[in-house]
């Protein structure tokens, strides 16, 4: 069943690459987008990305994991994921929830992260794992 958010709709099984192609990634995503939303940390700020997320085994590499970077900063809990080729952020395993991953919804095939309305900001500069 495809789950519309917004004017966006999402397959179930949805594909997603970095703006090169050289990394793929296959999402399951039976509720849709869980949890759209940019963040307003040091990252994500200079990012831009729309996340949402699913479990740690709702994603999956297809193919280019070898060139995936790891990327992490501050407490190097969180797992940032980016395309060495291109640069493109691709999905990070959270600080908050290590159970899960926020994915780009910019690299979702045929998806226009600017198509979803009233994205929530999560306070990522006063995140509570700081307090």
């Amino acid at each position: 069943m495809i789950k519309q958010v917004g004017r966006v709709k999402i397959q179930p099984k949805h594909r997603a690459t970095c703006h090169c192609g050289i990394v793929e990634l296959a999402l399951d995503l039976p509720e849709g987008l869980v949890d759209p939303k940019r963040c307003n940390c040091s990252i994500c700020r200079r990012r831009g990305a729309v996340m949402a997320y699913v479990p740690l085994s709702g994603l999956r590499v297809l193919r280019g994991a070898e060139h995936l970077k790891l990327y992490q900063f501050n407490s190097s809990v969180a797992k940032h994921y980016f395309c060495s080729n291109c640069g493109v952020y691709t999905h990070h395993q959270t600080r908050s929830n290590p159970n899960v991953y926020g994915f780009n919804v910019g690299c979702l095939e045929g998806v226009n992260p600017y198509d979803l309305d009233d994205l929530p900001v999560s306070d990522g500069i006063n995140h509570e794992s700081d307090q």
